[in-house]
């Protein structure tokens, strides 16, 4: 459960309007001056999301040499993803030169996420911007149950925080005329100020609460995004790092022969910045918003390649991880 509290430093470009009002909310005059963020999408572009073939490794992982060749080893069940390059081949699919394995232990092809961040004005959003984190109809007041007429707003959708109220511990937004949210089902964007810790020009904020990433140049931000970090058991490290290794594709792999083994082929848009820790792109879920990995902080396919070569001209940006409240 989420426990909240006030974020005390914003950017002053971005600070917003939320108000702690009456159980009506704003106005219906003023939502409609402004009713919804004024961002620029990311195109998530089939080009780029299915460029390979991907699949689940539903059986015991055995690779061969050839189709019906020599049997090279097992990796074993897990969380096991692969990418083909082409068709398979008479009920074979390879994965690699010369590493093959049969159809029967494979899935049919896995769909990507098309979710994408955005784009940040550079004059700043009057209001606080946030993601629905599930299908929902809002309730018609703070504390209700979901409204019937009210629009039904699929996961995803942005919007705008106009106002809030606390109500047994726990705040309820308000997203439209009549609209109103709790808490938990929404992710907000909260740009924060530079910290001192930052070394790059090019810097990006992960916040573990909101699982919201933020792109800056210098003390604007310029892109947000959702993300999904580390589980409780695996949880993401807070600090400050630099990128120190990318890579465009490369192999994931860990806990061999434990129950959490897992084995991802050619990860996209990679970047390393604590340790085995990094920023990239995310073929085998559309989680974002919720923690769900290993540590790492994924992104959908086409924010991170967005993010990766954002940074070509700064290579070693600074990431830094932070949580602006804790969970209970």
């Amino acid at each position: 459960m989420k426990k909240i509290i006030f974020i005390h430093v914003l950017i002053a470009l971005f600070t917003t309007s939320l108000l702690v009002v009456s159980a009506n909310g704003v106005s219906e005059a003023e939502i409609l001056e402004y009713p919804e963020p004024n961002v620029t999408p990311l195109i998530a572009e089939d080009s780029l999301l299915y460029d390979r073939y991907y699949r689940v490794v539903t059986g015991n992982f055995s690779v061969f040499d050839n189709p019906n060749g020599e049997h090279i080893e097992t990796l074993g069940s897990g969380f096991n993803y692969v990418t083909l390059s082409e068709p398979s081949q008479n009920g074979w699919s390879r994965i690699a030169p010369d590493r093959w394995l049969q159809d029967t232990e494979l899935s049919e092809d896995v769909q990507i996420s098309k979710f994408a961040g955005v784009l940040l004005p550079a004059e700043g959003l009057p209001y606080t911007m946030a993601w629905t984190l599930r299908h929902l109809r809002p309730s018609f007041t703070a504390g209700g149950e979901e409204y019937p007429e009210n629009p039904y707003l699929y996961r995803y959708t942005r919007v705008n925080i106009y106002a809030e109220i606390e109500l047994d511990g726990h705040r309820w937004y308000q997203i439209g005329v009549n609209q109103w949210v709790h808490q938990f089902d929404i992710a907000k964007f909260l740009p924060i100020e530079r910290p001192e810790s930052i070394e790059t020009e090019k810097w990006i904020s992960v916040d573990l609460y909101e699982q919201v990433l933020i792109a800056y140049e210098g003390s604007t931000p310029v892109f947000t995004t959702l993300v999904s970090s580390g589980l409780p058991q695996w949880s993401t490290n807070e600090g400050s790092f630099n990128i120190y290794a990318r890579f465009s594709r490369t192999l994931m792999t860990g806990a061999y022969g434990q129950p959490d083994f897992y084995y991802l082929e050619e990860v996209p848009w990679t970047m390393y910045f604590d340790n085995d820790i990094a920023l990239h792109g995310t073929y085998w879920h559309d989680g974002f918003g919720y923690r769900h990995s290993h540590g790492c902080v994924n992104m959908s396919i086409t924010d991170a390649h967005w993010v990766y070569h954002w940074t070509d001209d700064m290579q070693d940006a600074t990431v830094y991880v932070y949580s602006s409240d804790e969970y209970e």
